[in-house]
């Protein structure tokens, strides 16, 4: 089988989107490191006790990088309407992360430090439990600490056959 067949078979596969987010472990004592964001379709559920998520990122990536030093991370569940914020972070060759987050209304984690985009559906903080190499890219598994629900309102952000989408609702 072809990268191509195995890529188009899966992505007939719909998912989630959200933005995952670190901030960089300090050069001194008196500073705070940089924020980085990534978005992310391979993320899902993976134990309810104890509470474990799992997010999927590409060998030798920023957010790899980043995620093997840095134990504290965040989710941020995208609404529909977050499409931007997405592809933003999506980009290959994007500007730098600081300047992504100077123009996304966002908020710290209590818990991690790591930025957390307001109106998102719902927001994680975690800390890495476990890493395992899964061929070009690595699985990270990170116990849930902290969870938000804030009241927007709104539909998810989904992702299938290469493109951003909103569920259909019945009645639609």
């Amino acid at each position: 089988m072809s990268n191509e067949e195995f890529r188009a078979a899966l992505s007939r596969l719909a998912a989630g989107v959200v933005l995952i987010t670190a901030q960089e472990p300090p050069l001194d004592a008196d500073g705070r490191g940089e924020d980085a964001g990534m978005t992310a379709t391979a993320f899902m559920s993976v134990s309810l006790d104890p509470p474990l998520v799992m997010v999927s990122v590409r060998n030798d990536s920023r957010m790899d990088d980043l995620l093997a030093e840095q134990p504290l991370w965040a989710v941020s569940v995208l609404a529909e309407d977050q499409r931007l914020i997405a592809a933003r972070f999506a980009m290959k060759g994007r500007l730098s992360d600081r300047l992504l987050f100077t123009e996304i209304p966002h908020a710290r984690g209590e818990v991690t430090g790591a930025p957390l985009v307001d109106g998102a559906l719902a927001s994680l903080e975690c800390r890495t439990e476990q890493r395992v190499v899964a061929g070009d890219h690595t699985l990270v598994i990170g116990r849930v600490l902290a969870a938000r629900m804030p009241s927007v309102p709104g539909e998810p952000l989904a992702y299938y056959r290469g493109a951003y989408r909103h569920l259909d609702r019945p009645g639609d």
